[in-house]
């Protein structure tokens, strides 16, 4: 509920997808969208994070609108950067802004150190440092890269889908563009990632990508010595 009242403060338009809560949580959140009237979508059953977002998304395009900021609903954003995202956003249309976590004493050390991890992978898929950060759900997208792609291949749903995106989005030339914000874990508050289950999904993830990049691997070098 906070989430959405601050998000109204930015006057935007709100989706939220509900990824088959319990009753409970649905009532809430019926009641949350008559009181601050923004769109809300349910998925009858748990598609994950990514399913969530890849939902959220094809719905701002059948509205019509050209981008989407994502932000994830366990608090960890700092909300007042939205400005400069939806900024940077306008000036860099095409490509996706993205949030670079700084982090304070609040991080599990699994979560930190496994993003080192993935970092490492990232770049080795890329061939480049660009993708600063591939694991922070705070972004704007340019809507209309992002719909190709779903239309294109099937993404991960989980919380590999992060990583998948911004990875397959740049190899379609559609860099990200970091903003340094402030990320914590909320005392009492509830993480939805699984440590064996979505740590086994991005590994093998990873493992396709690199297969990937390595048919990709001629056209990865002449951009990166054009560049």
């Amino acid at each position: 509920m906070a989430i959405c009242e601050t998000l109204q403060r930015f006057n935007l338009p709100i989706i939220v997808v509900d990824d088959a809560s319990n009753a409970e949580c649905e009532d809430a959140l019926r009641t949350l969208a008559s009181t601050l009237h923004f769109t809300l979508i349910r998925h009858e059953v748990n598609q994950g994070k990514g399913g969530a977002v890849m939902t959220g998304i094809k719905q701002a395009a059948q509205l019509n609108y050209s981008h989407v900021l994502q932000v994830d609903a366990d608090g960890q954003h700092n909300l007042s950067d939205i400005p400069a995202l939806l900024s940077l956003a306008k000036q860099h249309s095409m490509n996706v802004i993205s949030g670079l976590p700084q982090y304070d004493d609040s991080i599990p050390k699994g979560r930190k150190y496994g993003r080192y991890i993935t970092h490492f992978w990232v770049w080795l898929e890329t061939l480049s440092f660009s993708l600063k950060d591939t694991m922070c759900g705070f972004r704007v997208y340019p809507i209309a890269p992002c719909v190709a792609l779903f239309a294109q291949r099937k993404l991960g749903k989980r919380m590999d889908f992060d990583i998948e995106i911004l990875v397959r989005l740049y190899w379609q030339n559609i860099t990200t563009i970091f903003l340094p914000t402030r990320v914590i874990y909320p005392e009492g508050g509830s993480s939805h990632f699984q440590p064996l289950g979505d740590n086994l999904r991005i590994s093998w993830l990873h493992s396709r990508l690199f297969i990937e990049m390595l048919i990709r691997l001629p056209q990865l070098l002449i951009r990166k010595c054009l560049k």
